[in-house]
């Protein structure tokens, strides 16, 4: 078994954390005024619009499409983003079938956990329309087809707030937080990571969870390493928190040098002392963004367990 020296631990200590949220006046409290109902139930979802790989368009044209719809949902009023989803968001597939002298498109709503939550078709375009794809055309049909997509979106967030069982400010029980894991670490340290991490948030008064059905945060870490002068490597972690609407609340970020090579093998405790610092900069952007409510985020966390022997794996 490689042992992992002590001293890399200490070297990955220092942590910077990034967040826009923090104690602000509150004029309103208690005096929500008269568009407080209106207010107190925003979307909490945000919908992804990747370019559609099945829609009879070419790459450059499906980027326009993707480009046009987003705009049109924008225009809306939908909390909407081109491009991959993040962990949270739903997303919006289009694809499109020849029938005779026309092709018609056709409009899925998927949750964050691949359910489909609605489906809906457009109105048939000639089929040399739609294979010249002028930017005209992709607009004109993304502006006509967003009010069908809109009418999905409503659908599918009315069922989600009927099944809903968990409050997006957290009062109603301890937020969820989807942890999609660590990408990037040598040797075991994305396993490592993740698991240590999963054990500190779970002192903290947060539920972690793989899937994103009930949650209303989401957290993901990313190791990157570079070589630099003397033998050593530039290690920086990256705790990314995002809430529900796909809104970025902050970034625990982790930055150090180490012996080059250090950390091919077993993490152990370099994992522990890591997500035990980290961990806690998590809760903050969270109870900052009011995730744990106020007595929750007054409330000290239990004190976790003593680290691992140098060395040991974690578990």
């Amino acid at each position: 078994m490689r042992a992992v020296p002590r001293g890399i631990a200490a070297l990955l200590l220092p942590l910077a954390l990034l967040s826009a949220c923090g104690p602000l006046p509150q004029p309103f409290r208690g005096n929500p005024g008269t568009m407080a109902r209106r207010l107190s139930a925003p979307p909490a979802y945000r919908i992804a619009v990747p370019p559609p790989s099945a829609a009879l368009l070419t790459d450059v044209a499906s980027t326009d499409f993707a480009t046009a719809m987003t705009e049109a949902l924008e225009g809306a009023e939908v909390p909407v983003v081109a491009g991959a989803p993040a962990p949270l968001d739903w997303r919006l597939d289009v694809t499109a079938e020849q029938d005779g002298r026309g092709v018609t498109p056709a409009y899925s709503v998927v949750d964050a956990d691949g359910k489909v939550l609605g489906q809906a078709r457009g109105a048939p375009v000639p089929v040399r329309e739609w294979s010249e794809a002028r930017t005209e055309t992709l607009h004109r049909v993304a502006a006509r087809d967003a009010e069908l997509v809109t009418a999905l979106l409503t659908r599918g967030e009315a069922a989600r707030r009927a099944a809903e069982t968990v409050p997006f400010n957290g009062s109603g029980g301890p937020p969820r937080v989807r942890f999609t894991g660590v990408q990037g670490a040598p040797g075991d340290g994305n396993e490592s990571l993740a698991a240590r991490m999963r054990d500190f948030l779970a002192t903290k008064g947060l539920v972690v969870q793989d899937g994103a059905e009930g949650a209303a945060f989401s957290l993901a870490g990313k190791v990157t390493l570079a070589p630099t002068a003397g033998g050593k490597q530039r290690v920086e972690i990256q705790w990314l928190v995002r809430r529900r609407d796909g809104h970025d609340l902050g970034q625990a970020l982790q930055l150090n040098e180490v012996p080059a090579g250090s950390l091919n093998g077993l993490w152990g405790d370099v994992a522990y002392v890591v997500t035990q610092e980290a961990s806690a900069a998590v809760r903050d952007i969270i109870a900052n963004a009011g995730g744990l409510g106020e007595a929750a985020a007054r409330r000290p966390a239990p004190a976790p367990e003593a680290p691992p022997a140098a060395g040991a794996p974690a578990r």
